[in-house]
């Protein structure tokens, strides 16, 4: 036998040719075009081969190279690595053998004992095969593991597993031979690259170790796979008034930009609820249409009308949502949803991004222009409100369009300071107007609206017109800030402001014709200006603590001088009926929230606050303050149609004094509160406090408790004290387990007396009876239990919603639900919700 040894000289070798000692360029280069590289000669740069190893031996008796010590080879964008690398001439395959490790273009790694390829890497059998493929999912990487006894690996495109193992879990680092949390065992596990699918053949799911289930035959799509036509993890649902309930959506990928998800859901008791949606990506944005519908079997399983869809057969929703890029200032868009009725949504477990609120439920729906610039802002839309409470009545609800806002900023370089421009446009109607009763005693508690049994300003408010309003409002601001050599902060300040209001209200229909008690303005164009010249003075005393912080003492006064505002209850109120006097708004130049009242006369904002400053994040603030009414008419004194301003804290000549106070002794615990004092007896008028805590790293426990006490306001239409307490934790048992719960506590509860309550689910005005819970009455609770790793999410949660909102939503019985979702990465997720709640509500 005659033997070549030669040992490579140099760590790299190019361009196809090894260069060996003792060896010249010519003759490496015809030795490994002959066996490996001669069709690659001509090719490119990345179909040459890329060899880098200690030593080389050729025998010329078996016809075979090998290369030993560290071997590494690149070929086609694939890595080959191995002790040991065996090249047989006559049959065309490559033999790695101790630690190898092939490395696709991809990033995918193969792991094994003894590896069998054809020349170019693309195919043939590996033993005690590991395959780890690491992907990014949700903004975080996702890594995958095969493994098997033997593979087979076929040009490069599918990887067939034989008794093969698929988990997406990492291995436990101090028992990599403990079975992980979850994975799939299958006779044949076949992994198609071309396609980006995993084929399961007589597969069976383990959890610990354990079979859980057993599936002869399924598949799933690769982890690199965003999209893919398939059927979607199964859900199941039930309630008393839906029964039994599944689904197994199917998604069908059209093309790279648009796809279409069909959910039908089969109810035991309601028979088939259909669900489709349709996705759409254009070159400068998306949109997309979400439409359900079901012919219910037993209608009877709902509250009847007024108070759910009882009677209804057909029910169902459309919802279309859009995003578009005109230019990188400018977009325009929608977000419609429409609904068959009040109570389809909540009814069904329909999940939808148009429900505004848990209590009061309305769909928004609107479309709008938005532009933005370096100092600009511009945003126009229109508005739709369909509301989704039994205690609403959609006369009232308003059309809005449009809205339109604009914002500008800019230096002027006379005067200096900042200059601002801020444009507000509205227009809205509604058939019928909105009216509020101020005493309890007149309110149809559970009726189509709330109502008055007496329509004067006496006992009742208009939260809207009928009929038409439109307003155009301008308001033009300068400021300036100067600081004098003592430190005093001086900021003189100016505005102006105009508002052009066009009325039209309707007087007839419905209950409009009481409308003319409060309001008495035909067809009309009304004109209101309001000049303002203001100061704000600020002197910081600043001590320094050395260096562990600072302490500022900072007393603050403010004066804006304007004429009356004119017009008060001659002019609907529709933006500013959200008054709250705190410490946010004490130095408010106008504190109503809107465009439809403006702040008039003469008033003083005085204050002081101090700030420390701390070591360890320490942070300590205290405001306390005072508003004066100097001269002129008080907006706040005078109410509108709505009586806005009244029992607000604001009056009076000298407002109610608020104050704050915040401390964080670190990063980890925070305490804020603010309150309200009667200015005539300190009484304590409105109070909201809240604490949070992380107790990190000494326990891996995070809380927090709001506690809010508002005292009766009854000029506004709240005649009786709201108390509350909501709290919230969460408890981090491991890395991985956690426990949550929260619980809102009603702590001022006043009922109707039960004799007196239910006349077909309405109150009788006339002998309401109100009496007062004195324990505190659980409004709201829940309480869950979740894991998450690198592979699984698992959550089951326990919640309480309260008799009212049961009754709200159209259905029979109070909502006591549980959740249960399990998420297995890669593989599926199921979700299972049911209500445990029997009790009839009637």
């Amino acid at each position: 036998m005659r033997r070549l040894t030669t040992t490579i000289a140099m760590s790299a070798v190019a361009a196809g040719m090894f260069y060996a000692a003792g060896s010249t360029p010519a003759l490496a280069q015809a030795t490994l075009n002959e066996a490996i590289g001669a069709r690659a000669q001509s090719g490119s740069g990345e179909d040459r081969l890329l060899v880098d190893a200690k030593e080389i031996v050729y025998d010329n008796d078996r016809n075979t190279i090998a290369a030993s010590g560290d071997v590494q080879m690149n070929y086609q964008g694939r890595t080959l690595q191995a002790d040991r690398v065996i090249y047989d001439r006559n049959t065309g395959r490559v033999f790695a053998e101790g630690n190898a490790r092939l490395t696709d273009a991809s990033g995918t790694v193969a792991t094994g004992d003894r590896f069998e390829l054809t020349d170019d890497f693309r195919s043939g059998f590996i033993d005690s095969l590991r395959v780890v493929q690491t992907t990014i999912e949700g903004g975080r990487p996702l890594t995958t593991r095969f493994s098997a006894p033997r593979a087979e690996r076929a040009e490069g495109e599918t990887t067939v597993f034989e008794r093969g193992t698929y988990t997406a879990c990492e291995p436990c680092k101090d028992n990599p031979e403990r079975p992980p949390l979850w994975q799939v065992k299958a006779a044949k596990i076949i992994h198609n690259n071309s396609e980006r699918t995993i084929y399961y053949e007589d597969a069976t799911l383990e959890l610990l170790g354990i079979p859980v289930a057993y599936m002869p035959y399924f598949w799933t799509p690769d982890p690199t796979v965003k999209r893919k036509t398939g059927f979607l993890s199964p859900r199941y649902v039930y309630s008393t008034n839906l029964g039994y309930g599944a689904s197994v959506p199917f998604f069908w990928a059209i093309a790279p930009n648009y796809d279409l998800t069909i959910s039908p859901t089969f109810l035991s008791r309601q028979g088939l609820l259909g669900q489709v949606e349709w996705r759409h990506r254009l070159e400068t944005g998306a949109y997309n249409i979400r439409a359900t519908g079901i012919s219910q079997q037993e209608p009877e399983a709902f509250l009847l009308p007024p108070y759910g869809a009882g009677d209804r057969d057909l029910r169902g929703s459309l919802e279309t949502s859009g995003e578009f890029h005109i230019n990188q200032n400018w977009r325009w868009g929608w977000d419609i949803a429409l609904v068959s009725d009040k109570w389809f949504l909540t009814n069904y477990r329909i999940r939808s991004e148009s429900l505004s609120s848990y209590y009061i439920k309305e769909a928004t729906s609107t479309v709008f222009l938005q532009g933005q610039g370096d100092r600009s802002f511009f945003d126009a839309r229109g508005y739709y409100f369909q509301t989704l409470s039994s205690n609403e009545w959609q006369k009232q609800q308003p059309i809005v369009a449009p809205v339109v806002d604009y914002n500008k900023r800019f230096t002027p370089s006379t005067i200096g300071g900042e200059f601002a421009l801020d444009v507000n446009v509205t227009s809205l109607s509604r058939e019928a107007a909105q009216f509020e009763p101020l005493s309890r005693n007149n309110i149809a508690y559970y009726g189509i609206a709330q109502t008055c049994s007496v329509f004067d300003p006496a006992s009742c408010l208009v939260r809207g017109i009928s009929g038409s309003t439109s307003r155009a409002s301008a308001t033009a601001s300068w400021r300036r800030e100067f600081v004098d050599p003592a430190g005093q902060v001086w900021t003189p300040f100016a505005y102006v402001r105009a508002d052009n209001f066009w009325i039209a209200p309707n007087f007839s229909g419905y209950q409009n014709q009481q409308l003319s008690n409060f309001f008495d303005a035909d067809d009309e164009y009304l004109f209101r200006a309001t000049p303002a010249i203001g100061l704000e003075y600020r002197y910081p005393f600043i001590a320094s603590l050395g260096t562990s912080g600072q302490q500022i003492l900072e007393p603050i006064a403010q004066i804006v001088a304007r004429p009356n505002e004119t017009r008060i209850g001659n002019l609907p109120n529709e933006d500013a009926q959200s008054l709250v006097f705190d410490d946010t708004s004490l130095f408010d130049w106008d504190k109503f929230s809107g465009y439809d009242r403006a702040e008039g006369g003469v008033r003083a904002n005085v204050g002081v606050q101090y700030t420390v400053t701390g070591a360890d994040n320490f942070y300590a603030n205290v405001l306390f303050g005072q508003s004066y009414q100097i001269a002129g008419r008080n907006s706040f004194r005078q109410g509108d149609l709505a009586n806005v301003g009244l029992d607000s804290g604001l009056d009076s000549r000298a407002s109610d004094y608020v104050g704050r106070f915040q401390i964080a002794p670190n990063q980890n615990f925070a305490f804020v509160t603010r309150a309200r004092f009667d200015q005539d007896n300190f009484d304590l008028n409105r109070l909201e406090a809240t604490v949070s805590a992380n107790f990190n790293p000494y326990l891996p426990v995070s809380a927090s408790l709001t506690y809010a006490r508002y005292e009766a306001q009854p000029a506004i239409g709240f005649p009786l004290r709201r108390e509350g307490l909501l709290g919230s934790a969460r408890w981090d048992i491991s890395p991985n387990w956690y426990v949550t719960g929260s619980v809102l506590l009603d702590l001022d509860r006043y009922l109707l007396a039960r004799e007196t309550y239910w006349t077909q689910y309405e109150v009788d005005p006339a002998n309401a009876v109100y009496n007062r819970e004195n324990v505190a009455y659980v409004s709201g609770m829940s309480l869950g239990v979740g894991y998450m790793d690198e592979c699984t999410t698992f959550s089951v949660s326990y919640s309480v919603t309260p008799r009212e909102v049961a009754r709200n939503s159209g259905e029979k019985d109070q909502n006591h639900t549980v959740a249960f979702r399990l998420e297995f990465r890669s593989l599926g997720e199921v979700g299972y919700s049911q209500n445990l709640s029997g009790t009839d509500d009637e």
